[in-house]
């Protein structure tokens, strides 16, 4: 089951690095957008619970529950990957640009978090909503988790590809380059890029595990790792490959404490490592 899959997976990454797949996409209209990132999402959460249905036997689908969190969730997400917000904040574009990204992840993160309440609602709401509980949560080994990756985002931030696209404010070049941009600035864009890792954890490890779980136990871990793994296509392939499996660990920390929490400490304490790297990297 588990090499099926990955095998699917793997052709997926092939075939959006190969053609650019993500880029034709975001080229697009928002209706476009929203339409080809449904769809893409609906395959790679759908064929591994084909796989289950196929191979073992396991016919989810009998459960209206399940089609409609089915159903819902492609969507859910593509609505957020899809959405393009932007204010006139200023007359000089790299700042209303800077100041677009701040507002963007914070808003993101409430729309999204709106949505899933009104999908916890209508199927259930079961309490705590979506993993969001620290009850007997040991915070020992995320910590540990992180020291273990220190090394490896070390050894990355040596590599160009890396430090092409951290940190992420590089991608306001006139902004990071700005003589005019302070600490403080950082710190907020940082604040706020740290924002969409809440978002990220409470759709991925709350949603697509703890609410499918009430139908299909364990086996909703695999398709939510095949899901995360394609919102990280046009990423560095090293870190679109290593979200597969990192989808699958935090999968199972979520499965096994019911709380989102040790998970975002972990994904935003990589996340929040890898842009120091990106920093140090592009000041040697």
């Amino acid at each position: 089951m588990f090499t099926i899959v990955s095998g699917f997976m793997s052709l997926c990454i092939f075939a959006n690095y190969y053609f650019e797949l993500d880029e034709s996409i975001r080229k697009n209209s928002l209706v476009v957008k929203l339409i080809a990132w449904t769809l893409v999402f609906a395959l790679v959460f759908g064929i591994p619970w084909l796989v289950y249905r196929l191979i073992l036997k396991r016919n989810y689908t009998r459960r209206s529950r399940f089609l409609y969190l089915f159903l819902i969730a492609p969507l859910l997400f593509a609505i957020k990957i899809s959405l393009d917000i932007h204010f006139q904040f200023s007359g000089d574009d790299g700042w209303n640009n800077y100041w677009n990204n701040i507002v963007y992840w914070p808003l993101l993160m409430l729309i999204t978090g709106c949505l899933l309440l009104i999908t916890w609602k209508l199927s259930g709401a079961e309490r705590p909503f979506y993993g969001l509980t620290a009850r007997g949560v040991i915070w020992k080994p995320y910590l540990l988790m992180l020291l273990i990756m220190l090394p490896l985002i070390a050894l990355a931030s040596t590599q160009k590809d890396f430090l092409a696209v951290y940190p992420k404010l590089q991608a306001i070049e006139s902004i990071f380059t700005d003589e005019r941009i302070t600490w403080w600035h950082k710190l907020l864009f940082e604040l706020s890029y740290g924002s969409d890792f809440f978002t990220i954890e409470l759709f991925f490890r709350g949603f697509l595990v703890l609410a499918f779980i009430k139908c299909a136990g364990k086996d909703a871990i695999l398709p939510m790792a095949c899901f995360y793994c394609s919102i990280h296509f046009g990423k560095p392939i090293a870190e679109c490959i290593s979200s597969y499996f990192g989808g699958l660990i935090l999968g199972v920390i979520v499965y096994n404490t019911r709380s989102i929490y040790g998970g975002l400490l972990v994904h935003l304490g990589i996340a929040w490592i890898m842009e120091l790297g990106g920093y140090f990297g592009n000041s040697v």
